[in-house]
């Protein structure tokens, strides 16, 4: 059996996708009522309660999580008992973004410039160093956009300390990039590693709103130069499970030609870029994530088609309309609808980037929903 740290859609998600192989699952969350409960068995109660902890690893024969902001000591303490994947190094770096900043540096991958900033006068100091625009971020905590703040000038600082200031900050210069990609790659606890195509992610108000899988102009160059430092990632933390690393794809340096991907943000565990990968690729990521625990061989990664994935948000569109659409898919989390909440996608599988594109607009016409490139 195997025990899932949060009880989220990822996590229901791969309760679904691991029944099929014969796998059993147990969800700890603080909420009675968590999504993946409806597909496994629940604990309720805190993380950081050993007691709480010690019922739920009883008779478990391993442990994931879904989301990367589970208390680090509360992995640390399961692993002290049992198989905990990924590790919790991995959980501990992706909580905080100055030392996911300066793992990628120490790899010698590729970041926007940074600085840590613990006071308004570090935040100024920062500001002439790096200039404008800049982002401020929280080092802990904030997901599909929140706590974070553009700073468009100078003058912008003491409004952006007086909203964010008082916990540890980031300040991050601004990259101009064209896109924004993402490479989810998988590595197995026996070590053979595999990668999924780049998808293209367009997010509105923060959030994720629709992933193009493989990437609209893919290139070997591109996924290789992806490959290479999801790479490095995953040997230097040892690595188990899936991972997702979001990139900007940026011009070379002048006097040369091609792309550079700079990485922003990793994602210990699933991710929702990769939901496409469901009905998408031989094998999607929720079984290669199970797989890769147990030191099963790992499946194919190769897509089946051209995918694309449409985060629903908010509210329930009406399913009807979509179902004219022979291949899409719906993913519903059995989750109450709340303004900005994601609650459920669809996923299309068609045979041509033109058929995608066809299938996509009668998609957002059908569910009367904006087209987040337009």
């Amino acid at each position: 059996m195997i025990g899932i740290l949060g009880g989220g859609q990822l996590g229901r998600m791969l309760a679904l996708s691991g029944y099929p192989l014969g796998l059993q699952f147990r969800v700890l969350d603080t909420s009675g009522d968590a999504p993946a409960g409806h597909m496994a068995g629940l604990v309720w109660g805190a993380y950081e309660d050993k007691e709480i902890l010690n019922s739920f690893a009883s008779g478990l024969d391993s442990v994931t999580y879904e989301f990367e902001n589970v208390p680090v000591g509360a992995a640390r303490y399961l692993e002290g008992r049992l198989p905990v994947f990924p590790p919790s190094r991995a959980l501990e770096v992706s909580q905080d973004r100055l030392f996911e900043k300066q793992l990628f540096q120490k790899l010698g991958i590729p970041t926007a410039p940074f600085a840590p900033v613990e006071s308004k006068a570090e935040l100024t100091d920062a500001l002439h160093k790096l200039g404008a625009p800049s982002i401020l971020k929280t080092r802990r905590g904030g997901y599909d956009g929140k706590g974070q703040l553009v700073i468009k000038n100078l003058k912008d600082a003491a409004h952006a300390w007086h909203a964010l200031g008082g916990v540890p900050l980031i300040l991050e210069g601004f990259v101009n990039f064209h896109r924004e990609l993402s490479i989810l790659a998988v590595r197995s606890k026996s070590g053979p590693c595999a990668f999924y195509p780049l998808a293209e992610n367009h997010h509105r108000e923060g959030i994720l709103r629709l992933s193009l899988a493989p990437a609209p102009r893919w290139t070997k160059e591109l996924q290789t130069q992806a490959v290479s430092l999801a790479k490095k990632v995953l040997n230097e933390l040892q690595y188990v499970g899936v991972l997702a690393i979001e990139l900007f794809e940026t011009s070379a340096p002048k006097g040369k030609t091609g792309s550079v991907l700079v990485a922003n943000e990793m994602a210990p565990r699933v991710h929702n870029s990769g939901h496409w990968s469901i009905e998408g690729a031989q094998t999607s990521q929720f079984e290669n994530h199970l797989r890769a625990g147990l030191g099963w061989p790992l499946g194919s990664c190769e897509a089946r088609g051209q995918a694309a994935m449409v985060n629903l948000i908010g509210n329930f569109p009406e399913l009807p309309a979509s179902f004219e659409f022979p291949n899409a898919h719906w993913h519903l989390y059995g989750k109450a609808p709340r303004a900005g909440r994601k609650i459920g996608h669809v996923t299309l599988c068609e045979t041509s980037v033109k058929d995608r594109e066809q299938a996509l607009k009668g998609l957002y016409k059908a569910l009367e929903m904006p087209d987040p490139r337009a």
